[in-house]
């Protein structure tokens, strides 16, 4: 597959409602990577003042799903099928950044792996998913 152009990030982050209500940024997305931020805020916490797990699995799912997408053949669209998430460290303020690079791109799956980085940079959570190529 040959490199495509990097594709109007900000666009792409507006297509999923769920994206606009958790606030997250789509910053960069191209055949290679997408990227993208989440900001603390204390209506996506859970006691204590964490960052809630369940918004950043849905920060990881859709970025992943907008790197899918970027690598699926024309005419097709996809659907995540399986997500696996595991959650390292705490996210108690900052905004977390996220990176989702496809592993595996076939012609009925692709498999996306995110990693989500707190702002003083420690790794807060990876996410590996499976997409479905839907014709």
């Amino acid at each position: 597959m040959t490199a495509t152009p990097a594709h109007d990030a900000d666009a792409l982050g507006r297509t999923m409602p769920l994206t606009e209500l958790l606030g997250v940024r789509v910053t960069a997305a191209s055949d290679k990577a997408v990227e993208g931020s989440l900001a603390w805020r204390p209506d996506l916490c859970t006691i204590g003042g964490v960052l809630h797990g369940g918004a950043l699995m849905a920060f990881a799912d859709s970025l992943g799903a907008i790197a899918a997408f970027l690598r699926l053949p024309e005419g097709a669209s996809t659907a995540t099928v399986t997500s696996n998430t595991t959650l390292l460290a705490a996210v108690t303020d900052g905004t977390v950044t996220g990176r989702a690079v496809v592993e595996h791109a076939g012609s009925r799956f692709i498999t996306v792996r995110t990693e989500l980085h707190r702002a003083d940079g420690r790794l807060a959570a990876t996410t590996t998913q499976t997409q479905a190529v839907l014709r």
